[in-house]
């Protein structure tokens, strides 16, 4: 039962070790030399949390195991992860292929500076943090594009700093606490609320802006003028619908012990409509801010997943599409691209907690296909990313359009 014990972990724990990437390097590679390359830097809703999964189910985990339970092993011989929970899943939006090199540097818990989690777990940010061979992203990023040709960073920072994990752990606490007849509201808690008043708003776009800056003096560090490289801003994608989307209703407890989903209606457009709205435009003022060299764009993704989003109306869990598993044709189109909530109390293998209400196989894909867009052959840009048609591409992504 979700209900039980309700205590979400979204900021992942990882443990500090130093980045170790197998490069194969040629000593003529660096700026603007070589083959090239694309980096992901930021956190779980860029690293590929969830990304093992294709879709939802309540029966079979086998049924939309994309990935497999190598999914998350990121070091060279594809036996462990780099960084415990980092989560950097095969499926990261970032591995765009067609003769582009890609590397994932992004953590699940990131802020944007580098922190110490109470829990005893390094959390590296976007900064130069290098203590006991623990690295910030920016620093780790300035050390690879010194011998590689790196043409575009894509960033998605931001969410956690206004306490993501908490929002959405008060909200399901709310929902799983309360009746339908007496509704407990997360949105009017003065824990909530804190994280978007707008001294914070402001505190918050100025951190970000940091961050970005920080990328910038990576790579100047690195060699690099500002034309040889783009820095892609992303936002953040609507992870849920809003009150009137949800197929389940909000007497009982199904929307969270089915569908995992656990917001009353009022909450859900709270989030959509100030939470997910402020958070957006924090990160993408602070993309504006940082532009003064004129190579930092935006990939606005916050409609990306209408239609497709966890416990919607136009999808269903695996086992109620008719699909069987996640490699049938048409499977992207009826079922969810973001993954279940899941608590402490019903958690248990394959699933982790901290894979709640991130981007799953599908969401990444889709996010990719956007993001080849945005390399453009190398001529980076970037547009507003949303869903285009039903059925998958040659590369086998939802086919998705960058306006």
């Amino acid at each position: 039962m979700r209900r039980l014990g309700i205590a979400l972990s979204l900021l992942v724990s990882s443990v500090a070790v130093p980045v170790a990437v197998s490069t194969g390097v040629v000593h003529a590679d660096g700026p603007g030399v070589g083959a090239p390359w694309v980096v992901s830097l930021g956190d779980s809703y860029i690293s590929g949390e969830a990304g093992r999964w294709a879709g939802n189910s309540n029966s079979s985990s086998s049924s939309v195991d994309a990935g497999g339970s190598a999914a998350y092993f990121d070091n060279a011989t594809r036996t462990a992860e780099v960084i415990n929970r980092c989560h950097r899943s095969t499926a990261a939006e970032i591995h765009i292929g067609g003769g582009v090199n890609s590397l994932n540097l992004a953590c699940s818990g990131a802020k944007t500076g580098t922190f110490t989690s109470s829990d005893g777990y390094f959390k590296p940010g976007i900064d130069f943090y290098n203590v006991g061979g623990n690295q910030g992203q920016a620093l780790m990023l300035q050390n690879f594009a010194a011998t590689h040709n790196v043409k575009m960073i894509q960033l998605s920072i931001g969410g956690n700093n206004f306490g993501f994990a908490d929002i959405v752990q008060r909200c399901v606490t709310n929902f799983l606490t309360s009746p339908s007849w007496w509704k407990n509201y997360c949105n009017d808690d003065s824990a909530i609320t804190a994280n978007f008043t707008a001294t914070n708003i402001t505190n918050q776009r100025n951190a970000i802006t940091a961050a970005i800056n920080n990328v910038k003096t990576a790579m100047a560090n690195a060699g690099y003028s500002t034309t040889q490289y783009k820095i892609v801003v992303q936002t953040y994608p609507s992870p849920i619908p809003n009150g009137t989307g949800f197929r389940y209703g909000e007497s009982g407890f199904s929307r969270q012990n089915t569908g995992g989903c656990g917001f009353w209606n009022a909450d859900a457009n709270w989030a959509n409509g100030t939470a997910l709205v402020n958070i957006n435009n924090a990160v993408k003022g602070a993309a504006t801010a940082a532009n003064s060299s004129g190579n930092v764009v935006v990939m606005d993704l916050a409609a990306s997943f209408n239609g497709r989003r966890l416990c919607e109306n136009t999808v269903n869990l695996m086992e109620n599409t008719g699909k069987g598993n996640w490699t049938a044709a048409g499977a992207a189109d009826v079922t969810e691209w973001i993954s279940q909530i899941r608590t402490v109390s019903t958690v248990f293998g394959p699933y982790y907690v901290q894979e709640s209400i991130h981007p799953n196989w599908w969401g990444e894909k889709a996010i990719r296909n956007c993001v080849r867009q945005a390399y453009n052959g190398g001529n980076v840009r970037g547009g507003t990313c949303t869903r285009t048609a039903n059925g998958l591409n040659a590369n086998g992504e939802p086919n998705m359009t960058l306006i």
